[in-house]
């Protein structure tokens, strides 16, 4: 009698055992349920010879039996089992065979550079098995290895193509995932590679190769080290800002003592060697004290409800959709993550507030840029985009 289901296991390889069907089958002889299983051949229920054992063990275990339609020899005998083994011995050696052969023609045809199919990468089209360059979307991976080259960081990076609305194949943002995957895709160098092995592609580069190059030199260093290095090295955050009062411009400098650095920013007359004209000449300012005072004002300026009220009024000319609880929102969320910013992001909102800095005997004079909020709110869009699509 047979029973009501079937055992098919249509597209899983016999070479394993871990196939749905199968599990149920073995799920069903352990209740009793089966007496004898009818196969077509016997490399239909197994192509492993260990697996095979092991099924027959657990046959036995419970009484069952199974039949092959088409070979006939019976396993009570030695030399039927004999015969069962070879014809076991035999299906698995197809099975690995016909695995080596697939493997060597994919293998030799990744060394004459054909497109083997898969996921179709950002930046290409296929037409008649070929990758062809889509110029749009080459244009977005040219630009995540140039942001990176410039940043040096995988997380920066993600963020700028963020607010440049730089978008995956199916129109996803990319993320910082998106970006090292495409950081290591040698195929937008032309080349493609199999088994560690690089070969020539029959596609066109989208990335030139000295960009590629340095690209890869700077991941080559562990992005714990980028990341130090990222924020040890601040920029002058007041550079071309900062200027004494008789109207010439303070230059940031610096210098080591005991394996620490300090940086100043020095007066003109300082730099050339020569003598100051006026004693109302700042000649060296601490760039850490005077930047911190800098800071803490633009800092304070963002908690005003004036400011708030503006920054919604300027943004409105590009945004205008933008909501009044959304730029206070995000605002509130840059004062308390200002310390965690890449210093290009500080640099950027410094210079879109602070206007000039003038620095003389009784202190620093400093004006802030108000025509600068509509810059600071396309920042902040870079810096904190969550935060601008919730709403107040």
């Amino acid at each position: 009698m047979l029973v009501r289901d079937r055992y098919d296991d249509g597209g899983f390889s016999g070479g394993t055992l871990e196939r749905p069907a199968l599990r149920r089958l073995l799920a069903d002889i352990e209740q009793g349920r089966i007496d004898i299983i009818v196969v077509y051949k016997i490399d239909r229920l197994s192509r492993s010879l260990m697996d095979f054992a092991k099924l027959v063990e657990t046959m036995e275990a419970h009484g069952v039996t199974f039949v092959s339609v088409t070979q006939s020899f019976n396993t009570t005998t030695s030399m039927g089992r004999l015969t069962l083994n070879i014809l076991l011995s035999f299906a698995q050696f197809e099975r690995e065979v016909i695995g080596e052969r697939i493997r060597d023609k994919f293998a030799a045809s990744r060394a004459r550079s054909m497109w083997m199919g898969g996921k179709v990468p950002l930046g290409y089209d296929v037409r008649d098995r070929k990758l062809v360059v889509n110029e749009v979307e080459a244009a977005r991976v040219r630009r995540v290895f140039e942001l990176f080259a410039e940043t040096g960081s995988g997380t920066e990076t993600a963020k700028r193509l963020q607010a440049e609305s730089v978008t995956s194949k199916s129109g996803r943002p990319l993320d910082k995932g998106d970006v090292y995957k495409i950081l290591n895709l040698r195929t937008y160098v032309g080349e493609v590679e199999h088994k560690g092995k690089v070969y020539p592609g029959e596609h066109q580069a989208i990335v030139p190769r000295d960009l590629w190059d340095r690209v890869q030199a700077v991941m080559q260093v562990s992005p714990r080290t980028r990341t130090a290095q990222n924020r040890q090295h601040a920029p002058a955050l007041l550079k071309g800002l900062i200027f004494g009062v008789d109207g010439r411009a303070l230059s940031p400098t610096h210098c080591v003592k005991k394996g620490r650095q300090y940086r100043y920013y020095v007066a003109q007359q300082v730099l050339k060697a020569q003598a100051a004209d006026d004693a109302g000449i700042v000649r060296r300012i601490s760039a850490a004290a005077i930047e911190t005072a800098v800071v803490d004002q633009v800092r304070a300026l963002l908690r005003q409800p004036e400011v708030v009220v503006g920054t919604w009024i300027a943004a409105r000319a590009e945004a205008p959709d933008l909501k009044e609880g959304e730029v206070r929102q995000a605002l509130a969320q840059l004062d308390p993550m200002w310390g965690e910013l890449f210093p290009a992001e500080q640099a950027r909102i410094v210079r879109a507030l602070v206007e000039r800095v003038v620095v003389g005997p009784a202190g620093a004079d400093i004006r802030l840029r108000v025509e600068g909020l509509a810059s600071l709110v396309r920042d902040l869009t870079a810096i904190v985009p969550d935060a601008l699509r919730t709403a107040a």
